[in-house]
């Protein structure tokens, strides 16, 4: 059983491994999402959506730099 552990983790590229875990972190966390106060921001959204993909690419470069220091 331990054989086919190693082999289907060792088998994962980096890139996977990171990503999941970046999802994972971000979807129950609720990492880099902006918070909106009662009214009217005054940011447009497409801003804010910016802020949050810039954040996410930033959690996945830890991500990965965490994965590869594991190996």
């Amino acid at each position: 059983m331990s054989d086919i552990v190693t082999t289907t983790i060792g088998a994962r590229r980096t890139e996977d491994i990171a990503l999941d875990l970046m999802k994972f972190i971000a979807s129950t966390s609720g990492y880099g999402k902006v918070q909106s106060g009662a009214g009217f921001s005054g940011k447009p959204a497409a801003r804010a959506n910016e802020e949050y993909a810039e954040s996410l690419l930033q959690l996945y470069e830890k991500c990965r730099e965490f994965v590869e220091k594991q190996k």
